[in-house]
Order: structure tokens, then C-alpha cells, then sequence
């Protein structure tokens, strides 16, 4: 499983997700999809990902980086790069 963060540079907006499929997530992101909130803000760019052996330690890891300090933290790696 992978948690990843994706920037839209166009928006200045941050998504914070997890997935076992990261190259047809990035793909639903930035063209498959039709509804939802990323839609509105594409294009999307993987700023981040970590990999996890289970579904219960990516979830836990999406909720970390969903938390004020996580998304201080993905601030810091957006505005560093």
C-alpha cells in the first residue's frame, strides 16, 4: 500500500490519500475520474509517497499526515521544492 500526497501547483492545493494501485490512482486524479474533489484542481504532481506491507499502517499514516502538524509538514516539502 502506498500513502501519497499530490500537489496542484495551479491551485496551490495538497491531497493526502493511500492506494495499492499508486500509477492508476495518479491516473484516476488527473483523468479518469469524473467526480469528486480533485477533479476541480488538476493537474495533479506526486510530491510524496511511502510504501506499507498493510492496509492498517497506510491508513494510520494517511491520518497522521491529514493531522495540522502532517499537513505543516507536506507545507514544508511543497514550499522547499
Amino acid at each position: 500500500f502506498t500513502v501519497y500526497v499530490l500537489y496542484s501547483e495551479k491551485f496551490d492545493k495538497i491531497y493526502i490519500g493511500f492506494t495499492s494501485d499508486m500509477e492508476g490512482r495518479l491516473k484516476a486524479h488527473n483523468e479518469l475520474a469524473t467526480k469528486g474533489w480533485t477533479i476541480k484542481f488538476r493537474p495533479w504532481r506526486l510530491i510524496h509517497s511511502e510504501l506499507f506491507e498493510s492496509k492498517a499502517n497506510a491508513m494510520r499514516r494517511e491520518k497522521e499526515l491529514k493531522t495540522a502538524k502532517g499537513r505543516e509538514w507536506i507545507w514544508q516539502l511543497v514550499r522547499n521544492s
